[in-house]
């Protein structure tokens, strides 16, 4: 059929490029959330919705502009919502391997949805990537994003990771390298100004982390340890988790899932805030000099890009203050 039907394929073929042509560059997709949280700390349950709208506008062969509207409403207490935009950059690429970014951009840091820090704002700044599909870097240099609160308070004036402007400058690091068998990261953030914490101790945060996934069929294996090399003694200077994983939710595979339990044992001189975890279960840290805990979290997917995702955190041990109840959330998840 296709060189019976050649000349009419490669018809079609270039009536096909230049429409594409002709409708333009910008590419469009998002998701949306319907969501549930059951809160510790004697904080108040809620019940709200996001939806995130993301637009790429491709400039060149090399080159494309990033950005991200967002609008998310407390259906128990707002009227209505605002919508912003959260994220902005753009981004060139060298080659297949290299490549730069510049502006509003996304960061995580941490396992299980980024437990040490991951919050939708990101930082602003620029950064340098490398990858090969066996082995990643990263560089960057730049601010956290001021609109990285809790309850209206900046989370690294919360914890005590602010400087007297609300923002430090940091410095980050990061390499991967998968070696099938398993997967070894190495971390490192600087800030390169000296914060005073709740405590009124005035010290220049630097953390080094390492991390492990090994894969064992449909199992995973993982762990992780921080360290602020230069927290002062009044402060617990390390954190670390390990945890087991087994499954994988597939956005377009319904009844795919995947479920993860991890025990956790944070120290409040290494965790500064914005954990991408649906619970409130790390706000102990601000009160505690260091807060054990275990957490669980699981999805399963209902239908293509349809997803359930619930997170559960318990038994948690506060070595200063009282130990904060255990805190839960269900939420439904759309990709388009």
């Amino acid at each position: 059929l296709a060189g019976e039907y050649a000349d009419e394929l490669a018809n079609l073929g270039v009536r096909v490029s230049n429409l594409e042509k002709k409708v333009g560059n910008l590419y469009w997709s998002g998701d949306a959330r319907m969501r549930y949280q059951d809160k510790t700390l004697d904080k108040a349950d809620s019940w709200n919705g996001r939806i995130r709208i993301n637009v790429r506008g491709q400039v060149n062969d090399s080159t494309y502009v990033q950005g991200r509207f967002l609008n998310e409403m407390n259906f128990k207490d707002s009227a209505s919502s605002d919508t912003s935009m959260d994220q902005l950059y753009v981004n060139h690429n060298f080659g297949k391997d290299f490549s730069v970014r510049l502006g509003r951009q996304p960061i995580s840091f941490g396992n299980q949805a980024g437990w040490l820090a991951n919050t939708h704002d990101g930082y602003d700044g620029a950064q340098a990537a490398y990858n090969n599909g066996k082995l990643s870097l990263t560089t960057g240099y730049g601010q956290f994003n001021d609109s990285y609160v809790k309850d209206g308070t900046t989370y690294a004036d919360f914890y005590g990771w602010n400087k007297d402007d609300n923002k430090a400058d940091f410095y980050f690091a990061r390499g991967a390298y998968d070696f099938d068998f398993a997967k070894l990261g190495v971390d490192y953030i600087s800030f390169q100004d000296n914060v005073v914490n709740t405590k009124g101790l005035n010290f220049k945060p630097e953390l080094l982390g390492v991390n492990l996934n090994i894969p064992v069929q449909q199992f995973n294996v993982f762990g992780e340890y921080w360290k602020n090399t230069t927290a002062p003694d009044a402060l617990e200077d390390t954190a670390w988790n390990a945890g087991l994983g087994y499954g994988a939710a597939n956005w377009k595979k319904p009844g795919t899932w995947d479920l993860s339990v991890a025990y956790n044992n944070v120290g409040n001189g290494v965790y500064f805030g914005g954990t991408g975890w649906q619970t409130n279960i790390l706000d102990a840290v601000a009160n505690a000099k260091k807060l054990k805990f275990w957490n669980a979290m699981g999805d399963v997917t209902l239908a293509k890009n349809v997803q359930l995702h619930a997170e559960y955190a318990f038994a948690a041990d506060a070595d200063q203050g009282e130990d904060p109840d255990d805190a839960w959330t269900v939420s439904l998840n759309y990709k388009f």
